[in-house]
């Protein structure tokens, strides 16, 4: 027995279940782990080996490579896979009809002093109860721009102005300042159309819950915009206009002159978002904007081509897709084949009375096989020379738009109406896309990122009056707070985002709680690039 126990081994020593198992599973990788280390001869009599898991490995790299080089490809539709804003995809748009006026800051007092000023002025259109959505837009304007160059406002409402509003306005500017009153024939129904027949049409909207489609007062404001705004007797004097609308907000700084640049380079109107529009608010406008093109025999520019679908074996700029063959150059023969020059305007586009019940449907064939794409400018900000909307043109487009009722019958506003009219009228090269200014209305924004190599040290702002500390009686509650307000303000503002590759901006601080249009769904801007020329690649311009 004691021989026995001493052949028996010690518990201390006695392997445990667990570590059986352990030991099991250590035992089992290992050949797996040795297996990927073996090494495969690149010849049979090779003396050099490569370890299996780099033979393994490296055609996993080559499709890695691959996919980021078709990602990063400016022509690829994967590109918008890259996050927004990170170099470089901040792409360059082909020089070929416009380009920024200035990458980057310039001194503003030096440009300021070197020109005269253009013969401009803002336009503001808004009611005592906006005040503080006015004073708002104003800071902005002024602490970006306009503590420089000084350009003058005119205000307009379709009431009066009250003491308020004009006193506080006045502190809140660096230049002279107009208010004027509209006048009944450029705000309201006009005489030839039935008001009962267009305020129904106006409460259907509501019904249908149309966005602003019940407001009246939004109809007479887009009516007035459309075809009056340029007609106001203080307007008269000027040659250009800036649109300022309630509650806006500008990124960076807007160091040169644009009214002095648009005049210098021939262009007719400018714009910084361009967004589709709502199709339940304007379901017929195209009809009646392509009936004019039509009557007038008016031929493309190459702007027109913005706003409608590309056809069938076209890009968005008319020009033909290679490889493909577009219906209008097949045999006669061929079922596809369709002339649509030849197809008659329909009789329904001229006979509609205005005002007078429903739209009719829209007939796709009553506008030369072309289909509005909802893409329109956005015109709370837009400059432009005043001389293209008194055009008799422009005049003949809008009387007819306004006959067909549509202002009242459906929700048209200025927006689209003045983009299809520089569709008709202008060329790419008179509009000028300013993808340098940064700008926000309501829930929409474009702001670009800044230069990386162009940025200045910018001079503090107080206020377009005077700087409080300079004042005899500083130092009262009222004007500390004032101070404590200006200076806090100005603290922001000192304070840039930092520049990107192809930034264009001038100390731009952008809000990181929306999405840059320029790349949000919805957007028109790739519309506009196409017949702006493309972007650029390295190898010149691309789509």
């Amino acid at each position: 027995m004691e021989y026995l126990k001493s052949r028996m081994p010690s518990t201390d020593t006695m392997p445990t279940l667990k570590s059986l198992q352990q030991a099991s599973l250590k035992d089992a990788a290992v050949p797996s782990l040795t297996f990927l280390r073996k090494r495969i001869r690149i010849r049979g009599n090779s003396k050099f080996g490569v370890p299996l898991y780099l033979v393994l490995l490296f055609p996993c790299i080559v499709v890695v490579v691959l996919l980021l080089l078709f990602v990063r490809h400016p022509d690829s539709p994967a590109g918008r896979l890259i996050p927004s804003g990170a170099p470089p995809s901040i792409r360059k748009i082909s020089e070929k009809h416009d380009k920024v006026f200035y990458s980057g800051c310039k001194d503003p007092e030096a440009e300021a002093k070197a020109y005269p000023r253009e013969n401009a002025a803002f336009v503001v259109l808004a009611r005592n109860k906006e005040l503080d959505g006015v004073v708002e837009s104003l800071k902005s304007v002024e602490r970006h721009f306009n503590r420089w160059f000084h350009y003058p406002y005119v205000f307009l409402n379709d009431g009066d102005f009250n003491s308020t509003f004009k006193e506080t306005v006045m502190n809140y500017t660096s230049s002279n300042v107009e208010f004027g009153k509209i006048g009944s024939e450029h705000w309201g129904y006009p005489d030839w159309t039935d008001s009962n027949v267009a305020k129904e049409g106006i409460r259907k909207q509501g019904d249908a819950a149309i966005m602003y489609g019940g407001m009246e007062s939004y109809h007479h404001m887009c009516r007035f915009y459309s075809g009056f705004f340029y007609k106001h007797e203080l307007l008269q004097k000027y040659d250009w206009y800036w649109r300022v609308e309630p509650e806006i907000k500008y990124f960076c700084d807007m160091t040169y002159d644009p009214f002095r640049q648009m005049a210098q380079n021939n262009k007719t109107y400018g714009f910084t978002i361009a967004v589709k529009e709502l199709k339940e608010t304007v379901p017929n406008i195209f009809r009646y904007a392509s009936a004019y093109k039509r009557v007038n025999n008016l031929t493309s520019q190459g702007l027109w081509e913005m706003f409608v679908e590309p056809k069938e074996g076209y890009n968005q700029d008319g020009s033909r897709k290679p490889g493909t063959v577009p219906p209008s150059e097949l045999p006669k023969d061929d079922p596809k084949y369709a002339n649509e020059k030849t197809k008659p305007l329909p009789e329904e586009i001229m006979n509609t009375e205005p005002g007078k019940g429903t739209l009719p449907e829209i007939d796709p064939e009553a506008m030369e096989g072309d289909i509005y794409n909802m893409c329109h400018f956005w015109s709370n900000f837009e400059i432009a020379r005043l001389d293209f909307f008194r055009s008799q043109e422009y005049e003949d487009f809008f009387n007819m738009m306004d006959r067909s009722g549509g202002f009242w019958m459906e929700r048209w506003g200025d927006a689209p109406i003045h983009s299809l009219a520089a569709g008709a009228l202008l060329s790419p090269k008179q509009v000028h896309y300013f993808r340098d200014f940064g700008y926000r209305h309501t829930t929409i924004q474009h702001c670009p990122a800044n230069n990386p190599a162009r940025q200045m040290e910018r001079t503090p702002y107080f206020g377009p009056r005077d700087d409080p500390r300079e004042n005899p009686t500083y130092g009262t509650p009222a004007l500390d707070t004032k101070w404590s307000t200006w200076k806090e303000e100005d603290d922001y503002w000192s304070k840039w985002d930092a520049g990107k590759e192809n930034g264009v901006g001038c100390r731009c601080r952008c809000d990181m709680d929306i999405v840059d249009v320029e790349t949000k769904e919805g957007s028109c801007i790739p519309e506009w690039v196409d017949i702006a020329g493309g972007y650029l690649t390295p190898s010149g311009p691309g789509r």
